[in-house]
């Protein structure tokens, strides 16, 4: 019988916090202060802004605003995320789908990954047959305003690109949230996510290949949420020779 794997060996595997060790019933002075920093850095996170200019020329896209006047004001009043702005104007589109790309609470990923995403994206839904819609920009944007965004233009779906929630060891996670008939009042029952979208998690092909899956068995289904199952048959991996072959 092989020997135990050491706790120590694991952080080979994972980003996650495991095998700090201990100093009588406390962290060691490198763990805490390792913590602290990662702790900052994600409150921090939460402040980002978007680069609108260099994302809207990236993606020709639009800019919109939720009700939220500023980030204090999202950070404290979600429901104002979840609405547009007064006076914000949409030409109808009906039977489109959307693409929104909103700041959510991390901008980061957002910014990196979203043109590579929109741009497969487009793709693929073009190839199924669908009309895209020129993508959308939101700001100070909660996932809900992707139901506002879709109700205006008529759109049949909408998928939401949006900042994920900063954690300790991700700063920069993107979630996809995908809903059929957007209209205001939906819940999030309605909706399904694909999340963890980043350079240490799931790749934008992945995510890009996993979406559209979800979009066809949508179309078939009529419905989106916990009526929609993900049963995305497994990708073949490649396999790895020792000698890299």
């Amino acid at each position: 019988m092989s020997a135990p794997v050491l706790w120590r060996d694991l952080r080979r595997f994972t980003a996650a916090r495991v095998a700090l060790g201990r100093v009588g019933n406390g962290l060691p002075t490198a763990a805490h202060l390792d913590f602290q920093e990662a702790h900052a850095q994600a409150r921090d996170a939460v402040w980002s802004t978007l680069d609108v200019p260099a994302l809207r020329d990236a993606l020709g896209a639009q800019v919109v605003a939720s009700a939220a006047p500023d980030r204090r004001a999202y950070l404290l009043r979600p429901d104002l995320g979840r609405r547009l702005a007064e006076g914000v104007s949409l030409t109808s589109r009906p039977g489109c789908f959307a693409l929104v790309v909103a700041d959510g609470l991390c901008a980061t990923g957002v910014q990196a990954q979203a043109p590579a995403l929109v741009a497969a994206l487009t793709t693929g839904l073009q190839a199924a047959g669908w009309d895209v819609a020129p993508p959308i920009i939101a700001t100070q944007a909660r996932v809900a305003i992707g139901d506002a965004i879709g109700h205006a233009l008529g759109a049949a779906m909408v998928a939401v690109l949006i900042g994920e929630r900063p954690g300790l060891s991700a700063l920069d996670s993107m979630g996809i949230y995908l809903t059929h008939a957007p209209r205001p009042g939906l819940r999030d029952a309605e909706r399904n996510c694909i999340s963890n979208i980043r350079p240490g998690g799931l790749s934008v092909a992945e995510a890009a290949a996993k979406l559209l899956w979800l979009v066809a068995a949508a179309r078939g289904l009529g419905a989106t949420g916990v009526a929609l199952k993900d049963e995305q048959p497994p990708v073949k991996q490649l396999e790895v020779h020792p000698d890299g072959r």
